[in-house]
Order: C-alpha cells, then structure tokens, then sequence
C-alpha cells in the first residue's frame, strides 16, 4: 500500500494560490494568489512564505495539546463574559506551553535564513494568523487571530509563531466561530511569514473596493495614516480618506472624487531597529496637516484594488469586492498590498430592501462623529476604558469607549449602539458594527467625557454623515421600502438633493438622476466659510472668525485651493453617485442674511429688510462686490467635469430677473472655461419669477432649459414672504395663477423643443400637483428621496390612464370613429 504524502509544512509565496485555503488559510492563499498572478500586472506584493495548517495541527497533536483544549472546552458558554475568559486564558496558557516539534522548528528557521539570503541578515518580517476559515465571502474572521510586525531573527520568528497559534483561541474568535457555526478542532491556523515594509517611515492604510456604507460598487474607498498600518486597522487613529471613482479612473481621468483630512495624532514605527518590535509615538504637527499619499500615489492604489477585484471576481464568476491593506516603503518611496480579502458585508446585504431610520426630533447634543450606517440606536450608556470592565456591560446598553478592538466583539455585539473616541469608517468598530448590524458612531474625540455612565443617550446615524449623540430616549420609527426595478414612467422622475455623503445610497433608488443638487448644503457642512473671507484672509479683521478659518484650511495650500477642493468634491460625490444620469447642479442660492452666518461672512454682507428679495441668485454672479468669489464656484465645477471626467454635470442658475441678467452670467462663466455647449455643457435658469415665463420665448434663447422653482414662483405670484409664517396660509402651489404660469411655461418649452422640469417642494408635498404637471406634460419632476418610490408608482398608474383616455378620445381610434358616427347631425365636409 503507498505511503501517504505528508503536506508540506512550509510553502513560498510563489507556490500558493486561492485554491489552498484549506492548507494555508485565506491571508495566505490570497497573498500567494497575488504574488504569482498580479506581479506581471504592476501589483507589488512583498515576498515570503506560510507556516501551513498541517503544522499546526503537528504542532498540537505531538505536544498533546487537542486533548487539554477539548477538555477546557467542554462546558463553554460564550454567553457568559466570565466563562469565556477563563477558558480562552486556558486554551491560550495550553498552546504557548506546548513544545515545538523539533523538524517544524528546523523547517522555520531553514526558510527564515532563505529569506535572509533574499533582504538581508536580520530581516524584518511581518508575522500574521492566517486561519483556514476566514476570509470567506459571508465571514470575515477580521482580526480574530494575532499579527506580529518587525520581528527579527530565529528565536523570534518562532516565539511569533507560537503566539499565532495560541491566538485561533482568543476569547473573540471563539466567541465568533460559535456565532458563525465553524467547529474549533475544524478550523486550522497558518502563519504568514512576509517581509515588512518601512512604512514606519512613510504610511499606511486599508482600501475598499466598493463603499463600505452603502454598497455602491463603483467607488474605492482609500483611508490611511502615518507609520505601521494597525493604528488604521484597529481604529486607534483618525485617518485621511479619498473616493475614487472607478468608470472615470479607467478613462484616465483624476477620479479622486473626495478627500477628506484625519487627526493623524500618533503613527507606529519600529521600537528598535535592531532587535525589533514596535511602539506609537506622536506625529508632528505638520504631519497631521499633511494628506498621507499625493494623488498620483491614491490614483495607483486604486487601479491596484480594480485590478484585485477584477481578478478575484473572475475566478469567483460573481462580483467580488475586496478589502485590501497597503503600506508606502519610505525608503524606497514604493507602495505595496500586503493584505487582500474579500468584502464580507456590503456583498451580502440585500440592497433591494432600504431602512429608513427617522428620528421623531433633535435634543441636547452631547458629542458628533462619523456615522456608520444609517439606523439609530438608543439605551443606557456604558463607558468602558478597558478590557476588564467588560463584564459589567449589560446587552441594550450604549457601549462608549476609546476604541475597539477583536476582543470587545463579544460585548459589540449586544450593544444597540457603539461610539468611540478614535478610528474611521474602515476601523474595527466600524466594520464590525456594519457586520452586526448595530449603528456606531466612530472618531468622535471626545465621547467618553462628554457621555456620562449610565444615562439614557440616542445614537443617531440617520442624519447624514455627522453622527451625533443626543441626551436622553428620543422616539424614532423605521420605514421599510422594497425597491422595485420596474419599467421606468415616461416622466422622469428626478431627485432634490445636497448632502454628498448620502448620495451613493440614495442613487441605489431607482430614478433618473438628479433635478436640483443644492450647492447650500456643500457650502454649509463641507466649506462652513464665507469666499470673501477666504479670499480676504488676510485683511479680516473678526479674529474668532480668522481662526476657525485658520483650523479648517488646515493642510491646504492656499484659502483658494480649500473652497475649490472642498466644493468640487462635495459635486463630484453627487456627480459619480449618479453618473451617467443627468445631475442639475443649481448655483449658490443663499440670502444675504445666510451667507452672512457662514464663518467671517458678516464683514460682506448688507443688511437687507428683506433677503428674500434682495441680493441673490443671479445677481451677485457679475456683481464686482461678489465676482471674485463666483470665480472660485467656477473654478471647481470646471474641475468636476474636465479633471474628474463627471460631464453628466449641469449648471442651473437661480433667481434670474431679466434677460440681461442671465446673458452677464453665462459670460462670466465663460470667462471661467464653463463654455455652454463645450463637452455637451448645458445650463438651465430656475423659473421661480413671474418675469421668466413672461419672458419665457426670450428666456429660451439664451438657456438650455427651465426648471420650476415652485416655492419661489408661488412666493412671488401671491405677493406672499416664504419666511413669515403669519401669510403662510394664503395659498401654495395648487392656487390657480400659479398653475396658470407653470402651464404656460410648459407649453412655451414644448415649442422651443427644450428641457422643461421642476425641483420645488410642491410635487413631494401634493401629490395631486404633481398630477397636474404630469397632465400639462412636464418632461421631469424633481423630489426628495424618501417620496421618490411612492410617487413613481402614482405616476405611472397616472400615465397609463392618461394613455387609455386619449386612445378613448382619438378619433382615429375604431371606439372614436364609432362614437363620431352616432352622433347628431351629419360630419362637417373638409374644404
């Protein structure tokens, strides 16, 4: 009878692939998967090799260790903090006492000095668990088991191991198998072996191939810090994010779609060059104002991440998104994936079912930081500083605490809500709050102080991408919607929006793009400071306002760069959310009392009886007291459309009075390169004054389209001031003489054969308006996302009687031929 082959206790790199999960665990399967196939294809993957599987179970089984670990095991309840950790320390205590078997020991050491031959005596290496069933599409095993970096020598590398071994039984990854239904004695260890990169002198990070919050698959997101990676992957920092776009990055256009600056406030970096070991040390300040990677650096990572997700998709034969870590070679300035693994909750979540969370009112707000998901949570706070208070945490509490890591997972998971002081949106506490399902709130700075121990407290993630924190039990409801991909209405059915970080979810609704992106709400919440302070910087007189200004251009070039960089990323987030789909970007459209309450704002700003009417829109664009910063708006939808490749992108412009008035500002905008008609450039006036339907043939002439700005139209019909409360009641849209000017602005569109929408309240308000402008023919009606479902079904029930109502009445039909012979007296001869 043959012998049976022993499996090989060592494996290269170079010799892996995904297909051996099962002897090296998926780390290593996929490191090997890339080191052989994506090389050739620019990906750089530093070299090494796995300690496999089958040397764990040599090791366990030699040192008769299985037995004391079946035995430890055997009345485990991971529902009982306390039994866990006592039992977990045991299994631990059993492993790391065992005795290395004397041919794995050598075997280690052998392939240790191979690598020494390849970098260098004394090579720094990276030592990581690599268990045999994670990394699965539907399991993520993140973090369950440990990592050792710059381990140096021998001796160490085989301490290193030991410790990977002892870790598959960390009370976490017990804790998960048992929730996840995988056996302990099925499940093997393998260690990854893998020469470091210095980016303790340079950066590191994670990157996604698809959005973590939302599942929209055509983004990368990219987040990173100084130094080693773990403060990154353990949320122990706040990092730099970019988006990128992936259709534009393959066009070859900078596809860098949003950026957004982290604290930075620590990096890891190597404790002692020569022995090894690692340590935090804080980051100087220039540091913390500085982006981690140069866009060119952030354009190659991320056509590395289309490349692995191309890859691992084509052999899955499904859409596979990968999340994946990088580091930057300080020395050597090259950058490197050093860890690639599939995405495990956005690729599950079922995206044809939306939650929508809605909180009932605001309160006290005790801390903010960046919401994860988008539910709300809500129940007493916990506030745990470390590990060993975690017994006392109860399941419905708020935990609040600094930062997670693997081993709070047990109580994570029984948490409604979780906030932490430090991390991003790709921290622990983030990925596995997404992965549970419970709304966090990450990088909040400040939470543990503000939140006191023990009182009522509301995580809200459901406002935007500020989570935020209230005092107290605020009642909330959920709306669940089934999206339906039926066929499309003839109306389109557009969307109102402004808020960049919501707009990858509510693009997964199905519609046809969106009929008015405000750019208010990019000024309010992405900007925050009035262009001419910006511009004036220097002379501003209001100190306080001199040094916010001062915190928030923190890291930008210039006060310039700032407005452009920030306006351009909060239209290019709305831009790609929806591409290819028509985004009517409206120009900014506040009054002078609110530009006046945007940071150094009031030094610029008159004081109007009534702003309403006064100085907006259309006017300021050309005015010499505004041009200047009118200029910078131009400046970044240029860069929106020309650099970042979003022609989708068109321009609207608000509250313009007269003929004159909008010929001055196509001009000027001209004169900024935003040439009408240039790479298909359309630019549409918003009809909100009597005087553009009046006018409306002249009006046609010059513009692209018309858009119905009803509130304004209606406001200046009626005589009425939206901002008084006390004539509120006079009348709103459904009033006949504004019906008659919405009508007779459609008709004159319809003979100059161009765009005619609306992007008032009106149609989400009043349902039967909205019949009536489907009825006059409007080509597209603009409304908030949550009505944008129900509304589309009224539609088309709308069209299709519409439709069976003129076929009644068409008199080439055989029902009208019949009814037209019936009738009294005899036809009329043509002439």
């Amino acid at each position: 009878m043959p012998k049976k082959k022993t499996k090989p206790y060592i494996i290269w790199f170079n010799k892996l692939g995904i297909k051996d999960v099962p002897l090296v665990g998926g780390k290593n399967a996929s490191l090997g998967e890339m080191y052989r196939k994506l090389t050739d294809k620019g990906v750089k993957v530093p070299n090494g090799f796995a300690i496999t599987a089958p040397a764990y179970f040599h090791f366990v089984r030699e040192g008769k260790i299985m037995k004391q670990i079946r035995e430890i095991l055997k009345d485990l309840n991971t529902h009982s903090l306390e039994n866990l950790r006592t039992r977990g320390k045991k299994v631990r205590y059993a492993l790391l006492a065992g005795e290395m078997p004397l041919d794995l020991e050598m075997k280690i050491r052998e392939n240790y000095r191979l690598m020494e031959k390849e970098y260098g005596k004394n090579v720094d290496v990276a030592v990581r668990s690599s268990a045999t069933a994670e990394d699965l599409p539907d399991a993520s095993f993140a973090g369950q088991q440990e990592t050792f970096l710059n381990i140096r020598g021998e001796s160490a590398l085989l301490e290193a191991t030991r410790k990977c071994f002892a870790s598959l039984f960390t009370d976490r990854a017990i804790s998960y198998r048992e929730d996840k239904g995988f056996g302990h004695f099925k499940v093997g260890l393998s260690v990854s072996v893998q020469k470091m990169v210095r980016s303790d002198k340079a950066c590191s990070g994670v990157m996604f191939s698809i959005d973590t919050e939302s599942g929209f698959k055509d983004a990368i997101l990219i987040e990173g810090a100084w130094g080693l990676g773990e403060n990154v992957v353990q949320g122990a920092v706040n990092p730099d994010s970019f988006y990128v776009f992936k259709p534009k990055l393959a066009e070859g256009y900078n596809a860098i779609i949003s950026r957004r600056m982290g604290t930075k406030k620590k990096k890891m970096i190597y404790a002692n060059k020569k022995g090894g070991g690692i340590k935090n040390t804080p980051a100087t300040e220039t540091e913390q104002s500085t982006y981690v990677l140069k866009d060119k650096e952030i354009l190659k990572l991320a056509k590395w991440a289309v490349i692995i997700e191309d890859h691992y998709s084509k052999e899955a034969k499904y859409f596979k998104p990968m999340d994946m870590e990088w580091a930057k070679d300080g020395t050597t300035g090259e950058l490197f994936i050093v860890q690639a693994r599939p995405e495990t909750v956005m690729s599950q979540k079922d995206l044809t079912v939306i939650e929508d969370y809605q909180i009932s009112h605001s309160g006290k707000v005790l801390t903010t930081g960046q919401a994860v998901g988008a539910k709300i949570g809500a129940g007493k706070a916990n506030v745990i500083h470390n590990v060993k208070q975690m017994s006392r945490f109860k399941k419905g509490e708020i935990l609040v605490t600094k930062m997670t890591d693997p081993d709070w997972e047990p109580i994570m998971k029984i948490a409604s809500a979780i906030v932490t002081e430090l991390g991003g949106r790709t921290s622990h506490a983030a990925i596995v709050s997404r992965e549970l399902g419970v709304p966090a709130i990450v990088g909040t700075n400040n939470a543990t102080r503000k939140i006191k121990m023990g009182k009522p407290v509301t995580v809200s993630c459901a406002e935007g991408s500020e989570g935020k924190v209230y005092a107290g039990n605020i009642p909330f409801k959920v709306k669940t919607t089934k999206i339906s991909k039926k066929k499309r209405p003839k109306t389109k059915i557009q969307m109102i929006f402004g808020t960049p970080e919501e707009a990858f979810s509510a693009s997964q609704i199905p519609n046809d793009g969106v009929g008015l992106a405000r750019e208010e709400f990019i000024f309010t919440s992405y900007i925050k400071i009035h262009p001419l302070a910006l511009l004036n910087y220097g002379r501003l007189k209001d100190q306080v306002a001199k040094k916010k200004i001062a915190e928030l251009t923190n890291g930008y070039k210039s006060k310039k760069e700032y407005f452009v960089e920030r306006l351009a990323s909060g239209i290019g987030m709305i831009g790609a959310a929806f591409y290819p789909k028509e985004v009517i970007v409206r120009l900014s459209d506040f009054k002078s009392n609110e530009y006046a309450n945007l940071v150094g704002g009031r030094d610029y700003e008159p004081k109007e009886e009534n702003p309403m009417l006064g100085w907006r829109g259309a006017s300021r664009y050309y005015d010499p007291k505004y041009r200047e910063a009118f200029d910078l708006e131009c400046v970044a939808i240029k860069k929106v459309i020309e650099e970042m490749g979003l022609k989708n992108i068109k321009v609207m412009v608000p509250f313009c009075r007269t003929i004159e008035e909008g010929k001055k500002v196509i001009q000027v905008m001209k004169e900024n390169g935003l040439v009408q008609g240039k790479d298909g450039l359309e630019i549409f006036v918003m009809t909100e004054i009597p005087a553009n339907v009046l006018l409306g043939e002249q009006f046609a002439e010059i513009f692209d389209g018309f858009s119905i700005g009803s509130n304004d139209l209606t406001q200046l019909t009626l005589g009425l001031d939206r901002d008084s409360s006390i004539v509120d009641h006079v009348g709103n849209e459904n009033n006949l003489a504004v019906k008659k000017l919405v009508s007779q602005i459609i008709k004159i569109a319809k003979e100059k054969k161009m765009k005619i929408g609306i992007c008032g309240q009106a149609p989400s308000d009043f349902p039967d308006f909205a019949h009536f402008l489907v009825e006059e023919g409007i080509d597209a009606i603009s409304l908030n996302p949550d009505t944008v479902m129900k509304m589309t079904v009224d539609i088309q029930k709308l069209e299709a009687r519409l439709k069976k109502k003129k076929k009644k009445t068409d008199p080439r039909s055989s029902r009208g031929q019949a009814k037209k012979s019936t009738s009294k007296g005899k036809p009329k001869k043509r002439k």
